[in-house]
């Protein structure tokens, strides 16, 4: 920490050269009052889950890289504001070349697009465009869609309709073909990377489908989407990721898998005139360029400039190409799910049935067990290993009850593809799974 925080000095003091012809200005700062206020707040943020650690192997929690960090807070010494040039010309125009790179990443060379404050909001831009493009009409996703693509269009005054999963978590093509042929489709929403099970729709089929129906598509690849650079897909995720560039909206969230802090999503459109949709006039932002401000092509206003900078940074250290040291990450994440579901599979206690697309394992307790989900998800965590848990159909362990309650491992941390790091990991569930089992609920 030391170390990082000797090279923020340092690039404090190359900020600094650039203001220099400055009048001398200091802000009036009691540090003592301060040191004892951050000393507060240190103990306050010790009740989280150590969501930074390898053993933290639950939600969707990945700790951003030390140059998004150190860029960050950087970019916090000017604060710039993305919505105008005004309010951040140099994070803008950073802003324009990291998300060219991501369009650049699924094959986009013309496109409009922009960073958001996340997933949610990412979606909500994409679902207004396609709103007005096809006014009334009906938005679908599969039943393992975020719930956000329901939620977004009730907001948009759309209506939504959920298409059944197989048996693998993926959208039933034949349900959605039988969908689209009574009519008044609008849009159909592919996911790539269910947030439950990591799970692929089928994009080559639902683009097949399209060619006969004429629907707007648009993929979710929020958590998804980067892993169309890792080197170890099955075949049904990298077909998918392979005809990504033939969607005509997408969105991406750079929080998760792109290793930048809250909030980084991003939304982007294969046809720029969309743009058109955003259009409108204000009295006062925009006085300095008539270059083309963010702010223009956003329904967001004020957005934090840092976030970009600190995209372009983690970019500009870890290219998005395969190959390449940020590609071999998705790699390892990957061969980390791929292994735990390897010794869940082996081991009689445990029932598996989707095998990890990219890496979220699921798994469930067989029932003649006796031993919950829930219990050896809080007796994991009284050992120190943090999972998750997830109500999931029954179809997908080959059970007949309708839900199940399972345990589920994100294994987004490069280190989780570390056999040492497995071997603790399995060790702390293994032991909590026996404890469990020795004490069955009555």
């Amino acid at each position: 920490m030391d170390d990082t925080l000797d090279i923020l000095k340092k690039a404090l003091a190359t900020l600094d050269e650039g203001f220099a012809d400055l009048p001398a200005h200091a802000a009036s700062v009691d540090i003592v009052a301060l040191d004892a206020v951050l000393q507060e707040v240190a103990v306050r943020l010790q009740d989280n889950y150590p969501y930074f650690h390898p053993l933290y192997a639950g939600q969707m929690l990945k700790p951003p890289h030390p140059v998004a960090r150190l860029a960050y807070m950087l970019a916090l010494h000017v604060n710039p504001n993305n919505h105008a040039l005004d309010g951040g010309r140099a994070s803008s125009a950073m802003e324009k070349e990291a998300v060219a790179a991501l369009a650049a990443m699924f094959g986009w060379t013309a496109f409009l697009g922009h960073l958001t404050s996340g997933g949610t909001m990412a979606n909500l831009e994409a679902l207004w465009v396609a709103g007005r493009l096809a006014p009334g009409k009906t938005v679908l996703a599969s039943s393992q869609a975020h719930y956000t693509h329901a939620r977004i269009s009730a907001v948009l005054g759309l209506p939504f309709e959920a298409v059944p999963v197989d048996r693998f978590g993926h959208m039933d093509v034949a349900a959605l073909e039988k969908r689209l042929e009574r009519g008044d489709v609008g849009t159909v929403v592919a996911t790539l990377g269910t947030t439950a099970t990591g799970s692929v729709d089928p994009l080559p089929e639902i683009l097949v489908l399209r060619e006969k129906c004429e629907f707007r598509l648009h993929a979710d690849a929020a958590y998804g989407g980067y892993f169309g650079l890792a080197e170890n897909l099955g075949n049904n995720a990298r077909t998918a990721f392979d005809c990504i560039s033939a969607v005509d909206s997408l969105v991406i969230d750079p929080h998760k898998h792109g290793l930048q802090p809250y909030g980084c999503g991003c939304v982007l459109f294969a046809d720029p005139s969309v743009g058109r949709f955003y259009k409108h006039d204000s009295p006062y932002t925009y006085f300095s360029s008539t270059e083309l401000h963010l702010g223009e092509i956003s329904l967001e206003c004020s957005r934090a400039g840092a976030a970009a900078v600190a995209l372009w940074a983690t970019q500009r250290l870890l290219p998005l190409t395969r190959g390449g040291e940020f590609s071999g990450m998705l790699t390892q994440c990957r061969s980390a799910a791929r292994s735990l579901y390897a010794k869940l599979a082996a081991d009689p206690r445990f029932l598996v049935g989707l095998a990890p697309e990219l890496d979220i394992v699921v798994w469930t307790v067989r029932p003649e067990l006796r031993a919950s989900a829930r219990a050896i998800f809080e007796e994991a965590a009284r050992r120190g290993l943090h999972l998750a848990l997830a109500e999931l159909p029954g179809a997908f362990f080959g059970l007949a009850t309708p839900t199940v309650t399972c345990l589920r491992s994100v294994q987004m941390k490069p280190e989780h593809a570390d056999p040492a790091w497995q071997e603790m990991l399995w060790a702390l569930l293994s032991e909590a799974t026996a404890a469990v089992m020795q004490h069955p609920p009555g």
